[in-house]
């Protein structure tokens, strides 16, 4: 997703929203410390993607974006669009709830485009996806299941993975490391 941030620039962060089966509205449930969380309250739209990229997903979790990737400008809300995205949601917020641990956004998707086809997820990138959740977790979960589930990520991306896929999990692992040492 990306949201605009406080000086105009682009803002990138991981979100699963929970999606309507019509694709007109969605939620999104980010803490309340987040950046999306506080670029959403200042500005309410923002831009939801699709994407197969496993080391951007991983980078985007981990807040390693070295290079931003390509944008082009939104079409509908003052947003940002991956160049290389697969599909896009351009939204505005409807509603947002700030009562819980977990803050409730209820957004309206007012425009949708498509880049490319979604290559999807093989077992590998599935592994990414689920190592970058993990990652995000670290000051929630003890270090010693961390590295366990990262251990059982690595094989299936050793397995079935690609150099995307590889690098990604790299990257993820040597921030487990950072986060606790082994």
């Amino acid at each position: 997703m990306t949201t605009v941030d406080a000086d105009g620039s682009p803002h990138l962060a991981p979100m699963g929203p929970r999606v309507a089966a019509d694709f007109r509205s969605f939620t999104l449930r980010p803490f309340p410390t987040s950046n999306t969380y506080r670029n959403l309250c200042r500005h309410p739209e923002g831009v939801l993607h699709v994407t197969d990229d496993a080391v951007l997903l991983a980078r985007a979790a981990i807040g390693a974006v070295e290079v931003f990737p390509q944008v082009t400008p939104a079409a509908r809300v003052r947003g940002f669009v991956l160049a290389d995205s697969c599909r896009h949601y351009e939204f505005t917020v409807e509603s947002i709830d700030a009562s819980r641990e977990r803050v409730t956004i209820e957004a309206a998707v007012v425009h949708t485009g498509r880049t490319r086809d979604f290559f999807g997820f093989n077992r590998a990138k599935h592994a990414v996806v689920e190592a970058a959740i993990l990652a995000t977790r670290l000051h929630l979960i003890p270090h010693s299941e961390v590295a366990a589930e990262f251990a059982k990520l690595r094989v299936i991306v050793g397995k079935t993975g690609g150099p995307a896929e590889h690098e990604a999990m790299d990257l993820l692992e040597a921030r487990l490391r950072a986060a606790g040492g082994s």
